[in-house]
């Protein structure tokens, strides 16, 4: 036992669980009736999402004049929320696919919730597209699909063209991703339920899974082969939605550094958006066991890593703009720091850059109360980016006369809300039809460190269960 140190690495999960504890322990919040907790945050974001629901329709009847956009400032509010909301997506697919293909198995406490809130952060920001296209009931124009009406086509050198491809790919191919994980604990479910309409639906979407060694070896192909093809994914969509800035010809946006910046930035505020969640998760469904402080620490590294990889990116913007000589881009940045909306930069900067360094102390990363905090310090910073690069980069044009100030109109507010309670509504329901935690995913790592030795305790049927 000497020779081989990993042996000696903590268990990944806390118990002594055998494999029919793991299997009752995450299926019972799905098993027993919804908590009075559950209920009123359930009711506020129903409420959130049909004040979002009626803001929209408003907007579309009357005009996307609603918005408090104006010559100058023709991107702002909406636009920074559908970055907003493409970033957070992004964690999801980092935790499962790429972890998957380096073998990380502290992932498979936290990788369903991740992979789900990345369907429901995509589905947010699609919002933004279509109102911002002025006429959101022609968007089928913009699917791949034979052309029927002769020499018309959309511009394919438009950015909302390039966002269309992009997350519509992206979320095909995460919701894909999700779904194939979770067969198996679909199967789980089924074998548990009682005759009824759960038991019907869970039987129809576990594809009559039945555990076999045939059927776990061409589920692991599949599962390995989406891994590989959702990876590229990563770094390839926040590249395209940068893009939609870089190929400007605006000071502040024209810069080559958008799309390693921007994919950064997404990972950081995605891995932020978890941990809030997991956090909140893990006491409100009893999961303490199954997401550990080991997971949280992991994570809050990973998280400080891509925090430090932003603040890098904004020290880079600042110096080139100086080393380049370029009076306006100088001006811009100098604006961004010292100009009317200096408050929204330093509280960027707080939030992304200077809070999330307190990780790197043991004590603090360790301490559940303070993450929490901290990740709902980058939530907001990261939105605060979003909003920097965008409204400060245009309202102050090239010349003084065109100056304009942006505030965001009650309808752009209301908005905003409703996509966070689309979120939250798709989250909560999601925690009351599938598995948290990936249960045939948290059995296989119990094989790590000393977690191994109580499956030898688990009969035949257990393993099974």
């Amino acid at each position: 036992m000497s020779e081989h140190p990993e042996f000696h690495r903590p268990p990944l999960i806390d118990g002594h669980k055998s494999l029919a504890d793991v299997t009752r322990d995450i299926c019972a919040p799905l098993e027993r009736r919804a908590t009075a907790l559950w209920w009123w945050a359930f009711i506020a974001a129903v409420s959130a999402l049909l004040l979002g629901v009626v803001t929209v329709w408003y907007q579309i009847k009357t005009g996307i004049g609603t918005w408090g956009l104006n010559k100058t400032v023709g991107w702002a509010f909406d636009i920074t929320n559908f970055v907003f909301w493409v970033g957070i997506g992004h964690a999801g697919t980092l935790i499962s696919a790429v972890l998957f293909l380096f073998r990380q198995k502290w992932r498979t406490s936290v990788n369903r919730s991740a992979e789900a809130m990345t369907l429901f952060a995509v589905m947010c920001a699609g919002i933004y597209p279509l109102i911002h296209m002025g006429r959101p009931w022609l968007a089928y124009w913009m699917m791949p699909y034979p052309n029927t009406r002769g020499p018309l086509w959309v511009n394919f050198k438009s950015p909302l063209i390039w966002d269309f491809f992009a997350i519509s790919t992206y979320f095909l191919i995460s919701a894909l991703f999700w779904y194939v994980g979770l067969i198996p604990d679909l199967a789980t479910v089924r074998d548990r339920a009682r005759p009824g309409l759960r038991q019907r639906v869970c039987k129809w979407l576990s594809l009559g899974w039945d555990g076999s060694f045939r059927t776990w070896h061409r589920y692991e192909l599949v599962y390995l082969l989406l891994a590989g093809l959702a990876t590229p994914l990563v770094f390839s969509v926040h590249t395209i939605v940068s893009t939609d800035f870089a190929t400007s010809v605006i000071p502040g946006w024209h810069t080559t550094i958008f799309p390693p910046y921007f994919v950064a930035g997404a990972i950081f505020s995605g891995l932020a958006m978890v941990l809030t969640l997991m956090l909140i998760a893990r006491k409100a469904l009893n999961l303490e066991d199954y997401l550990t402080p080991r997971h949280i620490e992991r994570m809050c590294l990973l998280m400080v890593s891509m925090g430090s990889l932003v603040g890098l990116a904004y020290g880079t913007e600042f110096f080139m703009a100086f080393y380049s000589g370029n009076a306006y881009e100088q001006f811009v940045f100098k604006n961004r720091a010292f100009g009317p909306l200096a408050w929204a930069y330093w509280t960027m900067v707080t939030c992304n850059v200077v809070i999330p360094q307190l990780i790197w102390f043991k004590a603090v990363r360790t301490n559940l109360a303070l993450v929490f905090v901290i990740s709902i310090c980058v939530n907001i910073g990261m939105w605060f980016e979003r909003f920097v690069i965008i409204v400060t980069s245009l309202h102050r044009d090239y010349l003084p006369s065109s100056w304009a100030h942006y505030i965001p109109s009650t309808v752009e507010i209301a908005t905003f809300i409703g996509s966070f309670g689309l979120f939250f509504t798709c989250f909560l329901l999601f925690c009351r039809a599938a598995p948290v935690v990936a249960i045939a995913e948290v059995k296989g790592a119990m094989q790590t460190g000393h977690g191994g030795h109580h499956e030898s305790h688990a009969t035949g049927q257990e393993a099974a269960a």
